[in-house]
């Protein structure tokens, strides 16, 4: 079990225990692969794109036999402002006590994108924008390699909840949300 696998089942426990022990709303959310223009330069497209911009070499791992549920930040920011204005019932069972008042919500766009497809797109979207020139060989700076412990082959996500409780379904696709990065990398870094 990795750590970042065994942080999102605490979260489930934490609002379960929560609610039960004091009868408080509890509403836990997990994210999935967030993405942003301004993002974390450890996530693989921002740390791809400063590697791509010095000439360096990426490594797509497990061969690129990967898949993720890329979410943009923006689904993720819109999810969590419908949670917040709806707390878990207070209500109680058939036995007359409360039954827990918690609620756990996956925000994720319930699409896991091969890795070699995402690479795809984000080197279009790099072109695109004119961080990169449109003769750069990308097949030269790639290596694909085997799988880093402790990650998983896929991970995607299952919004049904959300999509019950709120009619929400994240659907920025990838290829939109990459190209607002490639925008703002640009324009931040001004190439």
């Amino acid at each position: 079990m990795s750590l970042y696998a065994a942080t999102k089942k605490s979260n489930e426990l934490f609002a379960h225990a929560y609610s039960k022990l004091y009868n408080i709303p509890s509403t836990g959310l997990r994210f999935f692969t967030v993405y942003s223009p301004a993002g974390r330069p450890d996530m693989a497209y921002f740390s791809f794109t400063n590697k791509l911009i010095k000439g360096e070499t990426i490594k797509i791992f497990n061969y690129g036999n990967c898949k993720r549920d890329f979410t943009y930040v923006c689904d993720i920011v819109k999810g969590i402002k419908l949670v917040m204005n709806k707390a878990p019932e207070k209500r109680n069972g058939d036995d007359g006590l409360p039954i827990p008042p918690y609620a756990v919500y996956n925000i994720g766009n319930n699409k896991p994108e091969n890795l070699l497809d995402f690479v795809q797109i984000l080197s279009e979207e790099l072109v695109r924008a004119g961080v990169l020139p449109e003769d750069y060989d990308f097949d030269s700076h790639k290596e694909l390699v085997p799988m880093q412990p402790g990650d998983a082959p896929i991970t995607f996500t299952d919004t049904s909840d959300l999509e019950r409780d709120f009619g929400f379904k994240p659907s920025t696709s990838l290829r939109d949300g990459l190209r607002a990065f490639a925008e703002w990398y640009k324009k931040f870094y001004n190439i």
